[in-house]
Parts: structure tokens; C-alpha cells; sequence
């Protein structure tokens, strides 16, 4: 058994999930047990500077080392906190703080992301992603070995760098005689799709290609990044979020906007594909207010076609993408608290189950974090963590930079 600290603060930069759990076993034995999880939120001018640098506002290069070392300091102080009244975690695994993410883009030749810096392939342009929060910083303010940096191993190799958790829920939550979609909602929605007995009985611990046999992943497009940032402007401030979707719910989704949104290329791009606020940020939304001001909607109205946007964008992309509809769905993360959007997930999905994670024994608050928990680990043993046909890298890699303290891993 490992005691391990997974740490991440995702595209809605609520706070810094932290999440205390023993792992044990490695892939199609792996078991986890969340000892204790706890969020806690970034100052509000730590914040508000992230949220800027994300919706990209220059820095200077001093300013970015400035920003990188007061985000280690939190997500140090995180670990410290939530360890405080258990024994000391052996490891961390910090995903850090995304405040940019330029996805892979493959040229007409680039399918399989074959491309080196002497003979480039045409068109395509390697990806590149910043988490800030350096795991060395981390390491020596806790004392504990900390892993960091998860996504460059995998851009390195072609892919997008993300998403990286797809693996993990295959260990975690795959079913023997269940299609699977494990939706994540952060500010930006992401699934697995686990085909039934992905988590084959026969498959040793070193399989991991054919532990990924079958499974699929993607970014499904904005979750709560345009619902974050249409009540911060229709409140003046005083709001950061839709608690439990009841302003939404007060309003009427104006479908005929929601159609010309998903006309968005993004939504009709085959995967493997990743985003970010880079496309679904604050330009983004102040485009749809624009347009939604023709349509004469009210706040209510336009947070309700917002989340009608998150909800159909998930359902197109199931359904253009999938070999089949999953049979259950599972909702994660910040969004899966929304009961309007989970209600319209429902609605739309009928008669696919819609659940949390929650409900099949992993936390839907603490879910990420426990993933890159189990990837750090994973790291330390030399286990690669990426799945090639979800990310689109060449070949499977290890994932992270391993930053150590006093005491190193054999």
C-alpha cells in the first residue's frame, strides 16, 4: 500500500482539490481508499490574477515565476492540511494549476502524429500545456516526493496531453456487463467511454494496451467555464457559480441559439481532441451574450440556453463519436452538483441512467485528484499512464517528472 496526496485545481480555478488516499495494487488490481479529501480555495486575488492569465492577459517572465511559485506555495500548503491529522503521505501527485493548453493539431498526413523537428509533417503543429505550480517548490516545502507536470510526456509523443484519466476510471469503475461514460464537469467537460468488461480478467498488470482496448476519451467542450462566467456577470461579482442550477432553471433555453452554437467546429472534430479557455473562455462568452441579445433573452434565459449548450454538446458528441450509447452514465466533478444540468443530461439521454461517480464508490468531488494520485504511483514504479488511442501520442510513456526530497523511489 501507498499513502498518496493527489492534488488539482481544474479549468473552473474553484480551489485546489486535495485528496489523502491509499492506493493499492497497480492496474487491473488497483483498489483506492479516499482517507480524507478536502477543497480549499485559492485566495481571491491569487484567483482573479489566474483567471486573467488563463484569458490571456501578458505577463512578464517575472511575473509568470512569481504566479508558478504562489500556486506551489497553495497547492503545498493543501498537502500539508490535508495529511495533518493521519500519517505522512509517501507521495504527491500534483496535476497543478492549466493556464494554457494549445492542443496537438495533426496535418492531412499527421493522423498517428508523426512529425519530428527536422522533417515536421505539413500542417501539423505540436501541442503545448502549462501547469503552474512547480512540483520541485512542492516538494520541498512538504518533504514529501512529488510528481508534476503530467501532460508533457504525452504531447512529446503527439498526443494532446490530455485527457490523462480515462485509464484510471477503466481500473476503477469499468463493469463487466455495462457501456460506461464517466462525464467529468469542470469548466471544461471531459468522458471515458468504457465498453462492457473493459477490466478483462485475464489482462496482467503490464498490459496496459490491452487494458486500453476499447476505451475511448475526450474533451466534450465547455461544462461550468460559461455558466462560471455568465453569473459572475449577471451578478456583478457577487456570485461565482449557478448553485444547484437554480438560476438556469428559473429560465427558457432558446434552442435556436443552442443550434448555431454547436455549430462550433470544435463539436464536429473527431477525437482524440482537448480544449480549454483558450476557446471557451471569456471571449467565447461575451460572443454568445452578443448574440443572445437578438433573441432579447433575460439572465435567467441565457444561463438556462448556456447549460442547455453543455448538456446537448455532450449528447452530440456521445452520439457522433460513440460505437454505441452507454447504458449508465456517471457525472463528476463540479458540475454533477447542477441538478438542472443533470436534469437536462437526463432528459436528453433517456432512457441512458444518469448517476455520479458518487454512487459507484468514488467521489465526485475528489475523482481527479484521486486519478493523479494513482498516476503518480503509477510514475515511481515505471508504469506508463497515457492511453495512445485517447490522447493520440505515438506509443505509451510514463507521465510526470518525479521531484524528490530527502528520500528517493528504487
Amino acid at each position: 500500500m501507498t499513502r498518496v496526496i493527489g492534488l488539482i485545481s481544474g479549468t473552473s480555478v474553484d480551489g485546489i482539490d486535495a485528496a489523502l488516499v491509499d492506493v493499492v495494487g497497480s492496474q487491473t488490481d488497483l483498489q483506492v481508499q479516499l482517507v480524507a479529501g478536502e477543497t480549499f480555495p485559492y485566495p481571491a486575488h491569487l484567483r482573479s490574477q489566474i483567471l486573467s492569465v488563463c484569458s490571456g492577459e501578458a505577463l512578464s517572465v517575472a511575473q509568470l515565476a512569481e504566479l508558478d511559485d504562489a500556486i506551489a506555495q497553495e497547492f503545498a500548503a493543501a498537502a500539508l492540511t490535508v495529511q495533518a491529522k493521519y500519517d505522512k503521505a509517501e507521495l504527491i501527485g500534483s496535476h497543478g494549476q492549466t493556464v494554457y493548453h494549445r492542443p496537438t493539431r495533426k496535418g492531412a498526413e499527421g493522423e498517428k502524429g508523426r512529425f519530428s523537428a527536422s522533417s515536421p509533417v505539413p500542417g501539423t503543429e505540436m501541442g503545448y500545456s502549462l501547469q503552474l505550480g512547480r512540483g520541485a517548490l512542492i516538494a520541498q516545502l512538504t518533504g514529501i516526493t512529488t510528481v508534476s507536470n503530467f501532460r508533457s510526456a504525452d504531447i512529446a509523443a503527439g498526443g494532446q496531453g490530455a485527457p490523462l484519466v480515462p485509464i484510471v476510471d477503466a481500473c476503477l469503475l469499468a463493469e463487466p456487463n455495462l457501456r460506461l461514460c464517466i462525464q467529468n464537469l469542470g469548466g471544461i467537460g471531459n468522458v471515458t467511454y468504457l465498453p462492457a468488461a473493459s477490466k478483462g480478467e485475464n489482462k496482467g498488470e503490464s498490459e496496459i494496451s490491452s487494458l486500453g482496448d476499447g476505451i475511448l476519451g475526450w474533451d466534450t467542450g465547455p461544462a461550468n467555464s460559461l455558466l462560471d462566467l455568465a453569473v459572475q456577470h449577471f451578478s456583478g461579482g457577487t456570485k461565482t457559480c449557478d448553485e444547484n442550477g437554480s438560476w438556469a432553471a428559473s429560465g427558457i433555453p432558446c434552442q435556436a441559439l443552442v443550434a448555431d452554437w454547436l455549430k462550433q467546429q470544435f463539436f464536429s472534430q473527431p477525437p482524440p481532441k482537448s480544449t480549454g479557455r483558450e476557446l471557451f473562455g471569456a471571449d467565447y462568452f461575451d460572443r454568445c451574450l452578443l448574440e443572445a441579445q437578438a433573441y432579447h433573452l433575460s439572465p435567467a434565459d441565457v444561463l438556462a440556453t448556456l447549460t442547455e449548450l453543455t448538456a446537448a454538446s455532450i449528447v452530440h458528441s456521445y452520439q457522433t463519436f460513440l460505437p454505441a450509447m452507454p447504458d449508465r452514465v456517471l457525472l463528476c466533478g463540479g458540475g454533477s452538483h447542477n441538478l438542472y444540468l443533470k436534469g437536462r443530461l437526463q432528459a436528453q439521454l433517456h432512457p441512458v441512467e444518469v448517476l455520479t461517480t458518487s454512487e459507484a464508490g468514488l467521489s465526485v468531488d475528489f475523482k481527479e485528484a484521486i486519478a493523479f494520485a494513482v498516476l503518480a504511483q503509477w510514475r515511481v514504479r515505471g508504469i506508463p499512464g497515457n492511453l495512445p488511442r485517447v490522447t493520440g501520442a505515438r506509443t505509451p510513456v510514463l507521465l510526470g517528472e518525479i521531484n524528490s526530497c530527502w528520500h528517493s523511489w528504487a
